[in-house]
């Protein structure tokens, strides 16, 4: 990393900058671009990640330098401005593949393990989780499955199901 780039990251002063968040945009090269409230110096190649991901999904987000310094905590989306807030979810969507189930198609229980294929939000999917521990209840109705690879897939409402795909389902529940 050059002494520019570490200046953009740092503020300058070899400390990442922190504080309210004005603006995040993404450069040329596609990185993230924070700019922080009372620093003239942008951070480049920022990330943003959920601290409760399971729970919290819009809320709690932790904006970092690429090193994983902190430079800000946002509560809520709601903290950015429109065109901020349409960038990070942007990255949030593209960071994590999650799609939503919407129908069964196929399930098959053998030797401990559950192999599912469903139609989701982003095409049909087939995954196998391993235990009930694979799976996170939300709420009476929402739950997210997690597969072998680690790969999350998010139930919204078990009673939005068609009949077969609920029976299939409710054991989670």
């Amino acid at each position: 990393m050059g002494e520019k780039e570490k200046e953009a990251e740092t503020g300058g002063d070899g400390k990442p900058p922190t504080g309210r968040i004005e603006t995040v945009t993404r450069n040329e090269e596609g990185q993230l671009v924070v700019r922080v409230e009372g620093h003239d110096e942008p951070v480049l190649d920022a990330r943003v990640v959920r601290c409760f991901p399971w729970s919290l999904p819009d809320g709690y987000l932790a904006v970092r330098t690429r090193d994983g310094h902190e430079i800000a905590l946002l509560n809520s989306l709601d903290e950015l401005d429109a065109a901020s807030r349409k960038v990070v979810e942007q990255e949030l969507r593209d960071m994590v593949f999650n799609p939503r189930i919407r129908r069964i198609v196929r399930h098959k229980h053998e030797f401990g393990v559950t192999s599912l294929t469903a139609e989701t939000d982003r095409g049909t999917v087939s995954f196998q989780i391993g235990s009930r521990d694979d799976v996170r209840t939300l709420s009476p109705t929402r739950a997210l499955f997690r597969d072998v690879d680690g790969n999350t897939y998010e139930l919204p409402d078990l009673a939005r199901l068609d009949p077969a795909s609920r029976r299939h389902l409710e054991r989670y529940f």
